[in-house]
């Protein structure tokens, strides 16, 4: 069985804490008209790339979501 180091345990932890974060701080973000600010598809994308960018906790991913995916 190969088991490739994204998908371990420790990893798909930190991606579940990632996307936790991101809601929390960013899920509940409206636009005027209601409909959501932020897609759930770029969160969830944006925890991923996270993750299998090598960070080791969610130190910055706020940060890292304003850079490159609040802007699509």
């Amino acid at each position: 069985m190969i088991e490739d180091w994204l998908y371990g345990s420790a990893r798909l932890d930190l991606c579940e804490q990632s996307l936790l974060m991101l809601l929390k701080h960013l899920g509940g973000d409206l636009a005027s008209d209601g409909t959501p600010l932020h897609s759930t598809e770029r969160l969830y994308a944006a925890a991923h790339d996270w993750v299998s960018r090598g960070n080791p906790t969610t130190d910055g991913i706020l940060k890292f979501y304003y850079e490159y995916y609040s802007k699509l």
